[in-house]
């Protein structure tokens, strides 16, 4: 005899936000790729934008693991998007420069990644848009689903160094 099934006092939060964020992810996917992007190309190149910033500094924004990280900007050289470059603070330091292709790449992506939020959210009404993001934002940002004391998002894995003799 089949035991029943404990009484959900609230919706299924995890899986509603997984399911939205894995249909939205391939759409984004999808359009971006289109004109030659990922949307961790995307990421980097915004970020690589916004001011002089180290493959470190970028792979945390962009919440990447250093090996990613690393193929995510060969990809980018590649292309001809972006290059590593000597620091203007930092002799020891190497940040990412984006080209003109690539600051005209990411023009056109984030034109994609707008219309393709704009498409998603287009499914609520007008004022239930703002509201919602906003929702979001204080969700994320509240730090309540952090553990205490815990950092958000997971922390690169890293090798162990090999002892020199």
């Amino acid at each position: 005899m089949a035991s029943a099934a404990p009484e959900r006092t609230v919706r299924d939060l995890t899986g509603l936000l997984n399911m939205a964020g894995h249909a939205l992810s391939n759409r984004l996917a999808a359009a971006l790729a289109e004109v030659g992007l990922t949307p961790r190309m995307q990421c980097v190149l915004v970020h690589a934008l916004e001011e002089e910033r180290t493959q470190i500094q970028l792979a945390a924004l962009a919440d990447l693991d250093k090996t990613t990280m690393v193929g995510t900007v060969d990809d980018l050289e590649k292309r001809g998007l972006a290059e590593r470059r000597p620091s203007a603070t930092d002799r020891r330091a190497r940040i990412i420069a984006v080209t003109e292709a690539g600051r005209v790449a990411a023009e056109q992506g984030q034109r994609i990644v707008d219309e393709v939020h704009a498409e998603a959210l287009g499914a609520l009404p007008e004022q239930a848009r703002e509201e919602f993001v906003a929702a979001l934002s204080r969700l994320v940002e509240s730090g309540r689903l952090v553990e205490s004391g815990a950092e958000p998002g997971p922390k690169p894995v890293r090798r162990a160094r090999l002892a020199r003799n």
